[in-house]
């Protein structure tokens, strides 16, 4: 028996012990709860002067700026003008081989001349046929007078009926001799127009023909710069026709006052408006910075080259208060525009803002946690405008510690989580 009693013994110290240590270390996890995470805390933070900006980026432009094409064909045989020349409105930058277009000129001119002869015979014609009517009606009036005579002495049978039959006749023949004369007169007044018509005609070759000649010589719309010269001496020059564009030969642009021209994105361009002001920063000018307010915003999407989903952007342009001289078309920048201003908020880091269910079940609010007693506390907020890494709020105090991060603990974090502070974010 004592045997068995120190077998069974040996068994439960073998079994039992174990068992015991299991079931008081249960005891003790069951009462400690769930692990803490570990979290990063930051402060909210009054500022004096908290602002709001939208950063792109862009090209130097100028506000005017032109194309130079040409309205007319033909080989290039004169360049008055280099890349980076000042030029003024109507001076000769170029001019095109005009011998082909001075030809048609004077062969036009020539055409001219020759219906206009053919147009004073016809008119000298027309003057002669109304003289003829002219003559025929003053013969019609006397044979009427003499028919009018003989008929009254024929009627007082003073002469013969064969008189009245013979003035009768005489009438008649003057009637026709007006009809025919009339009918001179209108044909020739057809002739006449129809000569004046070509005549027109012709003189409208000779203006589009003169006005080639004078499109033979390339000048500038306004006073500029030469900011790009695309041909040579010697190049052929065509014009734009449909679905085929014509040679650019260079570009006049107005360099007194410059644009800078950026894409915004869709998310931010509602919070640009015109006469915000706004800063501009070039890499050409390190350590320099300009100012500048914007003057235009998109009203539609810029055109994006591929038809996959992508996020649209919208232009916008900067007017520069001061230009540099020396800033030319093309040069890269930065833009920095303000679109919010306020004064003593209290902000917290952007990534601490959150967004919960709302337990009454109408939607989703937004909120900061704070650690009240090792534990995450949600606290709502009413979020305001977003400066740079930081966010303005409302329903905190200032001092007061958040969480804001790790950003995985953050998306999944729940209030009442057990949370252990692993460092503080300035």
């Amino acid at each position: 028996m004592n045997e068995r009693y120190t077998w069974m013994s040996s068994r439960w110290v073998v079994w039992g012990a174990p068992l015991l240590i299991i079931l008081l270390l249960g005891g003790a996890l069951f009462r400690r709860g769930p692990a803490a995470v570990t979290v990063e805390v930051g402060q909210v933070s009054s500022q004096a002067v908290f602002r709001s900006y939208v950063s792109s980026s862009g090209e130097i432009v100028a506000s005017r700026y032109a194309d130079i094409g040409s309205s007319v064909m033909g080989r290039l045989v004169e360049l008055k003008v280099a890349e980076g020349d000042r030029v003024q409105s109507g001076q000769v930058l170029a001019r095109i081989d005009a011998v082909q277009a001075r030809s048609d000129l004077e062969a036009a001119g020539a055409f001219v001349k020759a219906l206009e002869s053919e147009a004073r015979a016809a008119r000298e014609r027309s003057r002669a046929a109304r003289s003829d009517v002219e003559l025929a009606l003053a013969r019609k009036r006397e044979a009427t007078l003499r028919l009018n005579r003989v008929r009254e002495l024929v009627d007082q049978e003073l002469l013969p009926t064969a008189e009245l039959d013979a003035e009768q006749a005489a009438s008649d023949v003057a009637e026709a001799q007006v009809q025919a004369a009339q009918a001179v007169v209108a044909s020739g007044d057809e002739a006449l127009a129809a000569a004046e018509r070509r005549v027109a005609q012709a003189r409208a070759q000779v203006t589009r023909a003169q006005d080639v000649v004078s499109k033979t010589d390339i000048t500038a719309p306004m006073d500029g710069v030469v900011t790009r010269l695309q041909v040579r001496e010697g190049e052929m020059v065509v014009f734009g026709v449909q679905n085929q564009p014509g040679t650019i030969l260079m570009t006049i642009s107005d360099l007194s006052t410059i644009n800078a021209e950026v894409k915004v994105a869709e998310a931010d361009v509602l919070r640009i408006d015109v006469g915000q002001s706004a800063t501009v920063i070039l890499e050409a000018l390190p350590g320099r910075e300009f100012t500048g307010r914007v003057v235009e915003v998109g009203a539609s999407a810029l055109q994006v080259a591929s038809t996959a989903a992508a996020a649209r952007e919208f232009r916008v342009v900067i007017r520069l208060d001061q230009p540099d001289p020396t800033l030319r078309p093309g040069l890269t920048c930065d833009v920095e525009i303000l679109t919010r201003e306020k004064r003593d908020v209290l902000t917290v880091p952007l990534q601490a803002v959150v967004i919960r269910p709302d337990p009454s079940g109408n939607g989703e609010r937004s909120g900061v946690f704070s650690i009240e007693g090792g534990k995450a506390r949600f606290i709502p907020v009413a979020a305001g405008i977003i400066g740079g890494l930081d966010i303005e709020v409302d329903g905190v105090n200032e001092g007061s510690s958040v969480i804001v991060g790790p950003f995985q603990v953050l998306r999944e974090l729940q209030d009442g989580t057990p949370v252990e502070v692993g460092s503080l974010v300035q």
